[in-house]
């Protein structure tokens, strides 16, 4: 290893984690802060002081995982569906003029699935694909060893017709973020257990027996089985990572998910694909955006 280190920061809809990556995804000083979504100015003053705690002499580089699609030719994000992030701006180039440093810049869930794929739960595979569950729902897929870097959006495909409203600044409906994120957790155990439950606590319900909970749990993973099973019928993944904070819900979510996919699945696939939670947890993102950092140095 050549000894470079980098600044990775991973931008959520609610918090932003940073830290200083080495090429080994090691992480050291790991910083998390609330994301400041009052405008897009205060967000980006966000993210310039969490850069600014770790900066020093030794760090080459600076990637960002950003919940948007992107134009990478123009370094801007389209359409941030949870944060006051517009495409007015050149996101890369005014990170790179700001820190005087080579910026990469990718899709939050696809760094994600970057990291995992190298250092996580889809090191011994070649073709896989994740999607993160927290206040939306990203994704990211590796083709053949290759990070697919088109926008992989999984988290808008269309699962029910004109069916729940997306999410945020998203004009869709029966998008698969709507019906399997934490916020959409939250919103149902709003409605059967009241204002004092939310998707963390619903999970330790259905942990605690609470059947209710469990059969809310068991919904959510069902709609999240129709989804991976149109990706299972795209990719033909060995592997379906399922990572974010929500995936803390693990089996409650993953059977019944299990369970469709391998109906849903063209050939067999739906059969032979595991389907298994991330390894490298919250930092999966933040590791992620490291190895992009280390891609702008290439």
């Amino acid at each position: 290893m050549d000894g470079k280190r980098v600044i990775g920061v991973d931008l959520g809809g609610t918090k932003i984690l940073a830290g200083i990556v080495d090429r080994d995804g090691q992480v050291e000083r790991r910083r998390e802060h609330p994301t400041p979504v009052a405008s897009e100015d205060d967000l980006l003053d966000g993210l310039d002081q969490a850069v600014e705690e770790l900066l020093g002499d030794d760090i080459a580089a600076i990637g960002f995982g950003i919940p948007s699609p992107l134009d990478q030719r123009t370094g801007r994000a389209l359409q941030a569906v949870n944060i006051p992030l517009t495409g007015e701006i050149d996101f890369r180039g005014r990170m790179g003029q700001r820190f005087g440093l080579p910026v990469g810049i990718e899709n939050d869930a696809n760094a994600a699935t970057y990291a995992e794929f190298h250092f996580g739960a889809a090191r011994d595979v070649r073709t896989t694909v994740m999607l993160t569950l927290g206040t939306g729902c990203g994704g990211g897929a590796v083709v053949d060893g290759q990070l697919y870097r088109g926008w992989a959006e999984f988290g808008h495909m269309v699962i029910v017709h004109d069916g729940l409203p997306c999410q945020g600044t998203c004009t869709g409906r029966g998008h698969l973020e709507a019906y399997v994120t934490g916020v959409a957790a939250t919103k149902l155990a709003h409605e059967v257990f009241g204002e004092a439950v939310d998707a963390h606590r619903l999970v330790r319900l259905a942990a605690e027996g609470e059947e209710r909970a469990r059969e809310i749990l068991d919904g959510i993973g069902r709609h999240l089985g129709s989804g991976i099973g149109s990706l299972v019928n795209i990719f033909n993944p060995e592997l379906v990572v399922i990572g974010g904070g929500f995936a803390a819900a693990g089996d409650f979510l993953l059977d019944p998910a299990r369970e469709v996919v391998r109906r849903e699945g063209l050939a067999g696939a739906g059969a032979r694909v595991q389907i298994v939670r991330a390894e490298l947890g919250t930092a999966a993102g933040l590791i992620g955006a490291g190895l992009v950092a280390f891609d702008a140095l290439a």
